[in-house]
């Protein structure tokens, strides 16, 4: 625990102020240690697992550092640059410097070219010289080439920020070629979840003598922040408690469900349309800026599920001679699993707030990695792990990673859950999974193959140039994942166990109420009642005709 405050870091008035307007009463631990050394202009190399607050540990004493520097210089000029992945993570960083600067905004200015935007639209943005610029490195690459964004002269700090996933989106050479168009002299910043084979690379290549902070810290939060839950069940008793689980509500917020390969992505995907719950798949098989789109919508609430796999199954098709685009380092072939790593289960997911392990994690090393996506900064997380009687040994090995071995202290708490109350559901997942065959999982991937085809920037060229093939793609036959049928959509009250209705979404079990049409009173209702069952208005013709005889006899 951060002992310090942040009154005690010899921060500016203006910094300390956004800071307690954010409301932070204490620097984590990434943060206590890093900026009285960054304040120093030393260079950092750091790791802490996602969430702890890297962001602000770096860019608290570059502000700190542009205020007092801002004191003796009134030259405007771009003195800090903040490479990022992916643009989701650009926005994130100059929104954390924006509130950081929100008392000192004209004294320090920042610029965020990481998007999609015209090249020719950021180029006034640069003009102005912001003190800090924040892009991709193929973006800022660019910029440098076009000489609308010049650092040779002007820069003092660089900061590769989600550093292990940098040589994972494809960067390493407009990193390299960025790296040579920089001043020999500059303040380095390499921040990090894990240290891996590219961080090693980029150390060498960065930094210079620098301070190494590999915090010993929970590589998850504690248990008043994440709760950890275990249930047993076996194949198809998976798929009757994640329908029940969420068919009934009683799983709530953005959740992300973890499977073990890419054919199993798509069979829980269309088991799920079965029961008209939309969802989305991670495919790491489709691009960068495909899958980023798609944590996108997941983030902007076009999905509440989005299911994403750890893609072992690629590290196992090198085996078979498949093998990924890979680099060498010192003779090595890198792990095709560690580079699908970075990117299916990146760092990019927001207010992730259950996390359901629907395959048991083939690690420790994944089950972190996947309980990571929940639970970040402040916010409060949930991870359901299913377990299958083959895997309590793996089990057991994740409760001694945790630091839960014994029985008492049971990390992973069993979730208790009355398989027996959800077993009127039971035909409805078998009539589900009956549709969801081999062929229409093909079907699925083909039709999102196809999709990605039709909308790739880097074949509107091509199909410019061959219309035949473009018309010939887009009227192949019509694909067909799955059929849906239509009464598995609702839940019928009396499947409902009464213990669970009081949580189950209330919606699901009112009865619509029967609109009633009065008839007119005369006319009509006696044409109708000609078209009515016999049956039924038997004996009220048989009481009418009594009626009509006795007023007779009275004439």
């Amino acid at each position: 625990m951060a002992t310090v405050r942040f009154h005690e870091l010899g921060l500016d008035h203006r910094l300390l102020k956004a800071v307690a307007d954010l409301g932070w009463e204490k620097p984590t631990l990434i943060q206590e240690k890093a900026i009285p050394l960054g304040i120093e202009g030393k260079d950092l190399l750091a790791r802490a697992r996602t969430g702890s607050g890297k962001t602000a540990a770096y860019t608290i004493p570059i502000i700190q550092n542009l205020l007092q520097a801002k004191m003796t210089v009134s030259e405007q000029s771009v003195q800090v640059l903040i490479l990022v992945p992916t643009k989701e993570l650009g926005h994130q960083v100059q929104q954390m410097v924006r509130q950081l600067t929100t008392y000192c905004a004209r004294d320090v200015r920042v610029a965020d070219i990481s998007g999609q935007a015209d090249i020719s639209a950021q180029r006034p943005i640069l003009m102005e010289k912001p003190d800090i610029v924040v892009g991709t490195p193929s973006r800022i690459l660019i910029h440098m080439n076009q000489k609308t964004l010049c650092l040779r002269e002007s820069l003092q700090v660089l900061v590769i920020d989600e550093a292990d996933l940098i040589f994972s989106f494809g960067f390493e050479e407009d990193l390299k070629s960025l790296l040579c168009q920089l001043p020999n002299i500059y303040q380095s910043y390499l921040m990090s979840a894990t240290f891996n084979e590219d961080v090693q690379a980029l150390k060498e290549l960065v930094l210079h003598n620098p301070v190494t902070l590999k915090l010993e810290e929970s590589q998850l939060p504690d248990s008043s922040q994440l709760t950890q839950y275990h249930i047993q069940c076996e194949e198809e008793d998976k798929f009757l408690l994640l329908y029940s689980l969420l068919k009934l509500s009683l799983i709530r917020g953005k959740t992300i469900i973890f499977v073990n390969d890419v054919e199993r992505s798509y069979r829980l995907k269309l088991f799920l349309e079965q029961f008209s719950i939309p969802s989305c798949v991670l495919n790491s098989e489709l691009p960068v800026q495909s899958r980023c789109h798609i944590i996108g919508q997941f983030n902007r609430g076009f999905y509440d599920y989005i299911i994403a796999s750890d893609e072992q199954a690629l590290s196992d098709a090198s085996v078979k001679g498949r093998r990924p685009a890979s680099k060498k380092k010192g003779g090595r072939a890198e792990k095709p699993a560690q580079r699908v790593w970075g990117i299916s289960g990146h760092r990019l997911f927001k207010n992730v707030s259950t996390v359901v392990n629907f395959d048991f994690p083939l690690s420790v090393d994944s089950y972190i990695h996947r309980a990571g996506r929940t639970a970040r900064a402040n916010n409060p997380g949930v991870v359901l792990t299913f377990v299958a009687n083959t895997e309590l040994s793996l089990l057991k090995e994740i409760e001694e990673a945790l630091g839960g071995g014994s029985s008492e202290e049971c990390v992973l708490r069993p979730y208790r859950f009355r398989m027996e109350e959800v077993e009127g559901f039971r035909y409805r997942c078998r009539d589900a999974m009956r549709s969801v065959t081999k062929h229409a999982i093909k079907e699925a991937r083909l039709k999102e193959i196809k999709e990605e085809l039709l909308n790739s920037e880097k074949l509107k060229t091509y199909f410019d140039d061959n219309p035949r093939d473009f018309n010939l793609l887009r009227h192949d036959r019509p694909l067909h994942p799955a059929i849906v049928k239509p009464h598995l959509k609702n839940v019928p009250e009396y499947l409902i166990p009464p213990s669970l209705r009081s949580v189950a979404n209330p919606l699901l079990h009112k009865r619509k109420k029967r609109r009633v049409h009065p008839g007119p009173s005369k006319g009509p209702p006696k044409k109708m009642r000609k078209t009515q069952n016999p049956l039924r208005t038997f004996k009220y013709s048989k009481g009418k005709k009594r009626t009509a005889t006795k007023k007779s006899a009275e004439s």
